[in-house]
């Protein structure tokens, strides 16, 4: 997977929307990351791990867009909860992968 060029961001963040920037060792690169509403495992949105260069080297991230304010799940794989975070109205939330914790 090719990385992000400068500049290729545009986030779709707005009333009642947000958006959630998770930051990955550089191991996962080109995996799939998922994400679900806490109270809606079922309904699950995913984007790719990708390179993004910045003015200090580069760093892992996934970034996923215009999600409904409210508390994520985030999943290690298929079956198993990560972590839950709070993607806020209008804002960005951020979460930090575990090192020692491997993807599917």
């Amino acid at each position: 997977m090719a990385p992000s060029g400068q500049g290729t961001v545009v986030l779709n963040i707005g009333a009642g929307i947000g958006a959630l920037v998770i930051h990955t060792p550089g191991r996962l690169h080109g995996h799939e990351i998922e994400v679900s509403p806490v109270n809606d495992p079922a309904h699950r949105t995913h984007a790719a791990v990708r390179a993004r260069y910045v003015r200090s080297g580069v760093i892992w991230s996934v970034v996923i867009d215009s999600l409904p304010a409210g508390r994520y799940t985030v999943w290690q794989d298929p079956v198993t909860a990560l972590a839950e975070v709070d993607v806020p109205d209008a804002g960005v939330a951020e979460f930090s992968w575990p090192a020692e914790v491997a993807a599917a």
